[in-house]
């Protein structure tokens, strides 16, 4: 009768590890993943101020800006800076001053999680396109 008894917890502590690790796997892959993808956010609000930084200035063009967005993404380790899309506007009023926008839009993509979703629903088109963040930077001209 002992011998059955334990048998049985066995398999019960065993069916419980099968189905929890999963869960656990899941949800530490998806820390991860969202602190990847709030690292990647931040990158891109910095590299939109470093260009806001250089569109102030009187001499620049819109090409130094853009180069300086794009180098910034580059030290950031951003896998897909050719992708990004980078906005400047000048001269926009904001209270009677004149301030320049900086706009930087990057594909994001989850790198588990994505085919994970594919997994569990292959009609999903949410596991397979990539997310657009963006950040805008906006400060006053010098002069």
């Amino acid at each position: 009768m002992r011998k059955q008894i334990l048998t049985n917890e066995r398999g019960a502590a065993l069916l419980e590890t099968a189905i929890t690790i999963p869960i656990i796997l899941l949800i530490s892959v998806g820390i991860f993943e969202f602190g990847r993808a709030y690292q990647t956010w931040q990158v891109l609000t910095n590299a939109a101020r470093e260009g806001a930084r250089i569109a102030i200035l009187a001499d620049t063009t819109d090409t130094d800006v853009s180069a300086a967005v794009t180098t910034y993404m580059n030290g950031g380790r951003l896998t897909n800076v050719a992708s990004a899309t980078i906005t400047v506007e000048r001269d926009v009023n904001v209270n009677g001053r004149s301030s320049s926008r900086v706009t930087v839009n990057y594909p994001f993509s989850f790198m588990v999680l994505n085919p994970v979703v594919r997994l569990v629903d292959g009609q999903s088109t949410t596991g397979s396109a990539p997310l657009t963040m963006q950040s805008v930077a906006l400060m006053r001209n010098e002069g």
